[in-house]
């Protein structure tokens, strides 16, 4: 079983998203991300909050209007008791929700978490590739969302050695949103690039060739 795309979640939870973030003042990446995460029907919604302020607020609002479109959890990881009564606090003025809140340092934190399908993260406040390193991905896959990423900095991110291997990236793009959004989508597992049998038994090689794009940040992945 893998993840399947869902337009009319995606869509839902975009407008959903708007209309609430209209309450903030602003609109940035919260929708898209929202969009992505109940367009990928995401049963285990995890981000970072690290006291940035409103910008993180509508980012949790939008995975929360998600988690309600795809009957997931959402789950919140802040790194003191402070950060947690200050984001409940936040999200109950501005939504009436909150998520569930997981105290600690994000990669010990991760540790305690299973199943995940869709990660949100700062670049910029956060050691992503610790963090992805002992991350229990879904067995559907999982889309990784990293945040505040410059074009600069993407330019010399990949994901196979954040991931340390361990999983098959079927795309992954740079996009100029909000402060830049680095994010790639992992495979299932068992949909790796493993070997094959013909009938005859004759074992096929599936090759995957990958080519970055450093003027768009996109980085392509071809399989042959």
């Amino acid at each position: 079983m893998k993840m399947v795309w869902s337009p009319e979640k995606a869509s839902k939870a975009y407008l959903d998203t708007v209309k609430s973030c209209e309450l903030l003042q602003e609109s940035n990446e919260a929708e898209l991300i929202s969009a992505m995460a109940a367009g990928w029907d995401a049963q285990m919604i995890v981000e970072t909050w690290s006291r940035r302020g409103d910008d993180i607020t509508s980012t949790s609002m939008g995975l929360s209007i998600a988690s309600k479109h795809t009957g997931g959890k959402h789950i919140c990881i802040v790194p003191d008791e402070n950060s947690k009564t200050d984001y409940i606090s936040a999200m109950q003025k501005t939504t009436g929700m909150s998520p569930e809140v997981v105290v600690g340092e994000p990669e010990e934190a991760m540790e305690r978490l299973t199943g995940i399908d869709f990660l949100v993260v700062e670049c910029e406040k956060n050691d992503f590739s610790r963090m992805l390193k002992v991350a229990e991905l879904s067995h559907r896959g999982a889309v990784l969302v990293c945040k505040n990423v410059s074009s600069r900095i993407v330019s010399d991110f990949r994901w196979k050695s954040v991931l340390d291997g361990k999983s098959r990236i079927v795309r992954s793009v740079f996009l100029p949103v909000g402060k830049g959004l680095d994010i790639a989508h992992v495979g299932a597992a068992g949909s790796g690039t493993g070997e094959g049998k013909r009938g005859t038994g004759e074992k096929m090689v599936k090759k995957w060739i990958r080519r970055f794009d450093r003027e768009s940040g996109e980085e392509f992945v071809i399989r042959k």
